[in-house]
């Protein structure tokens, strides 16, 4: 009966010892403090990276903003293509403001590191970014598409409800994306502090995860899937419109004007995303950090600062009217 006693005893220990484990895996996350590591090789030159970074955020956010307030202020811009590409601007400037103000703040410090909660919220600000890109790039594919291979019907199917909707349902889908893959990671307890970047990702996280990941993996095989068929359904469109432009000289104008800045920022995109993808598979050498840096950063800062640049400078409507403002603003002064 004492030694049936002692086992009993023995087996309850063990399950409170393993409660007692588990609670403070779980409690361990919120407590973390991460190391970034990916500016080691950049202490010898901070400064310079300091003034080139401040100068590239200044940069984004002038000419993004300078986009969505003529647009806004312009009635005569009030049309389907100009409010989806208000609202790439708008998800620029948020993916900016995700990436840059840390970097800053970590060039100016001798200690690269993040809470765990900064860490999260990061990763949030970064993936409303690229979801968002992908289902606006796909959305302003679908909207060049009528335009240009239904132009009589074009008023009628993209009205000002539909774009409204549209506008909507890119939101939705980028914060259901976003919250579904946040919450998955915040539930995995951590084992780790290290991460090999200059930010914050969502998977340099889960490599860091005490357990299995399986649900992870599945979440981003799933919207991994979604976004290719988002690029399928853009590349379909785009041979549509091709067919349609060597039918008629009219319609290669319209392609050359409004379509050729579309297809330049969905390359400039994919590609600066491809780049991130290829620098995860470097191994983490430390002679190898400063080009991980430089391929993981790309999505990060070239697309916002192209995209603005591309539209304002090809789209002669949008072109004229920024001129003007800025030729009244400087006849004021």
């Amino acid at each position: 009966m004492q030694a049936r006693a002692r086992h009993s005893v023995r087996k309850k220990l063990r399950v409170c010892q393993r409660h007692l484990k588990s609670a403070q895996m779980e409690n361990s996350s919120s407590e973390l403090i991460f190391l970034l590591s990916g500016l080691n090789e950049t202490k010898t030159k901070r400064q310079i990276f300091f003034g080139l970074s401040i100068l590239a955020y200044v940069f984004t956010i002038f000419v993004n903003l300078t986009l969505i307030l003529t647009i806004l202020l312009e009635k005569i811009l009030h049309e389907p293509m100009f409010i989806f590409l208000c609202n790439l601007c708008v998800n620029s400037i948020c993916g900016s403001t995700s990436f840059y103000p840390k970097l800053l703040i970590d060039l100016l410090s001798d200690s690269h590191v993040i809470s765990y909660t900064a860490c999260i919220i990061q990763i949030f600000g970064i993936y409303i970014y690229v979801f968002c890109e992908s289902t606006n790039l796909s959305v302003m594919a679908y909207d060049r598409y009528v335009a240009i291979c239904k132009p009589l019907e074009y008023h009628s199917i993209m009205t000002p409800h539909k774009v409204g909707m549209l506008v909507q349902i890119t939101w939705f889908l980028t914060f259901i994306e976003t919250i579904v893959g946040i919450v998955l990671t915040v539930r995995l307890p951590l084992c780790g502090s290290r991460i090999d970047k200059l930010y914050c990702f969502n998977w340099d996280l889960v490599k860091l995860a005490c357990v299995d990941t399986t649900l992870n993996n599945m979440y981003g095989t799933f919207f991994t899937v979604f976004h290719i068929f988002q690029v399928v359904l853009i590349i379909t469109s785009y041979i549509q419109i091709i067919r349609t432009c060597v039918q008629s000289q009219a319609e290669r104008n319209k392609f050359m004007e409004t379509c050729l800045p579309h297809l330049i920022t969905m390359s400039t995109f994919a590609i600066s995303l491809t780049f991130d993808v290829v620098s995860a598979r470097f191994s983490s050498d430390a002679s190898l950090q400063a080009l991980r840096n430089s391929l993981s950063i790309e999505y990060l800062i070239v697309p916002p600062i192209l995209n603005p640049l591309i539209y304002g400078l090809k789209l002669k409507q949008l072109r004229r009217i920024v001129w003007r403002r800025f030729n009244k603003m400087t006849a004021l002064k």
